[in-house]
């Protein structure tokens, strides 16, 4: 990025549009919720015009800061939330899955990294060799995943990575115990310590045992928290006492979630 005369390559002060981005998620979670709302009743019209709302503002600021194509996504979104409103009784059985459809939307035109343009290459330099660019932490880890869930119920997986997805984190998901245990055994987290959501009733292999083996085998590579219907004191001392972070008692609030997913990873 460059920052000549004070300003970057979009012609903001420097750190702007990452201040702009930190935002952007919040606004994107508060979507994602909407969108829940509507998977659950398609009529919701407080949700609907709730989420016209947030479509509207995020269409007015995204171009402004750099993110032109998330302007045209959400302007999509508003006009999409308008016609729910003005015809109540088309397409309700849809309605859920197009605002999923459009967070997915808006959480690429945000967060996926633009490829910016080849500088000139440098004319050689008489008896020395151009030294390799150096790279930088985040090139280091952009293919490790920031957050790890392993949930077996299909329903709270694909809430929970929905809500992953729009906020812009890097993460993977697995399905049963036996696999989740196989490749986290083999990630290369390259020291950066991924939070791992780990359900306690896991088919196969349960919550317990792959953090045993975890903790055995590689102490320190995962900051675990639990997830678990099982939430008396009992339950979650066992965890804590055996080093895990945290417990998260399901059901679960995504909006809560996703706060405490940001504490946790911090960003």
């Amino acid at each position: 990025m460059s920052q000549e005369g004070g300003v970057d390559d979009f012609g903001l002060p420097p750190g702007v549009r990452d201040e702009y981005l930190q935002g952007a998620r919040d606004q994107l979670g508060a979507i994602a919720e909407l969108a829940e709302r509507l998977i659950a009743a398609s009529d919701d019209t407080e949700a609907i015009e709730a989420l016209r709302r947030d479509a509207h503002r995020l269409r007015g600021s995204a171009g402004s800061f750099g993110f032109p194509q998330a302007s045209v996504v959400a302007a999509e979104l508003e006009d999409a939330a308008k016609q729910w409103l003005e015809y109540p009784a088309n397409g309700t059985g849809d309605r859920g899955q197009a605002a999923r459809a459009f967070v997915r939307r808006l959480a690429a035109a945000l967060f996926t990294k633009q490829p910016l343009a080849a500088s000139p290459p440098l004319p050689p330099i008489a008896r020395a060799e151009p030294s390799p660019p150096a790279a930088t932490e985040s090139e280091d880890v952009s293919d490790v995943p920031e957050v790890i869930v392993v949930e077996d119920d299909p329903t709270l997986a694909e809430l929970l990575t929905f809500g992953l997805e729009a906020r812009g984190y890097r993460f993977v998901h697995f399905h049963n115990g036996r696999e989740a245990l196989d490749m986290l055994r083999t990630m290369d987290t390259r020291g950066t310590a991924p939070l791992l959501l780990l359900d306690v009733d896991l088919p196969a292999l349960d919550g317990y045992s792959i953090f045993e083996s975890l903790q055995q085998e590689c102490p320190g590579k995962f900051r675990v928290v639990f997830t678990t219907v099982h939430g008396s004191e009992t339950e979650q001392l066992r965890g804590l006492e055996a080093g895990a972070m945290d417990y998260m008692v399901k059901p679960m609030s995504l909006r809560v979630a996703l706060e405490k997913i940001r504490r946790w990873v911090g960003r």
